[in-house]
């Protein structure tokens, strides 16, 4: 274990030296502005530096890896942590869930009403209590990047029927094992349907682009 792994405090350059390697953009000032924002708050030396705790460290990954997977607003990541730090449990070492307003939705994928309403009347993204979780971000932020090329919702319903025949694949496959109700089959489901899901992405990536080289004439 590392000396600085030791210490119970570090500073501000130790903690952008242990981040950097994941997290290549961040700097001392993004730091000092998430502590503005108090999403951080690092206690202080007699003198003023700031001491950072590995929690603190933690806590800075957590946030960083919210904005950079999830595109979350720094609201919605600091109303995240308030719920975890309200509940008996330690702050967990991944992203929290993805769970946006209709205003952080349109905020996050920088589209606008017209846009997610169209999406919602095709059925391509649904709230769930008035929420929306990380998949509908991601379906949101697609379209409104396709729009700049003339595609829009309604062009794209094709795409979703695939998606769910492609589903049904996956179901079929794990149905078996989630009728044996036997300890870890849920889990042994679960990793099946990733490890399927995966495989079907890699099939259909292939055949778009073999498609699209036929259309080109390649």
């Amino acid at each position: 274990m590392s000396a600085q792994a030791l210490r119970a405090f570090m500073s501000i350059g130790e903690v952008l030296a242990l981040l950097q390697g994941e997290f290549p953009d961040v700097t001392i000032s993004k730091i000092r502005f998430l502590e503005g924002e108090g999403l951080i708050e690092p206690q202080r030396s007699p003198s003023g530096y700031r001491k950072f705790t590995h929690g603190d460290v933690e806590r800075l990954r957590y946030i960083l890896t919210a904005q950079r997977d999830h595109y979350l607003p720094l609201r919605v990541i600091k109303e995240n942590l308030d719920e975890q730090a309200a509940r008996p449990r330690a702050l967990p070492q991944e992203a929290p869930p993805v769970r946006l307003s209709r205003e952080d939705l349109l905020q996050a994928a920088d589209i606008d009403e017209d846009t997610l309403a169209e999406l919602e009347s095709f059925g391509l993204v649904a709230s769930v209590a008035r929420w929306y979780d990380a998949d509908a971000l991601e379906i949101a932020r697609s379209v409104g990047s396709l729009a700049r090329f003339g595609l829009h919702a309604r062009h794209l319903r094709a795409v979703r029927a695939a998606a769910e025949r492609e589903a049904s694949l996956v179901e079929q496959a794990v149905a078996p094992l989630l009728r044996r109700r036997a300890p870890g089959a849920i889990g042994q489901a679960d990793e099946t349907a990733r490890e399927i899901s995966g495989l079907l992405l890699e099939l259909h990536s292939a055949l778009l682009r073999g498609s699209v080289r036929r259309v080109l004439g390649q």
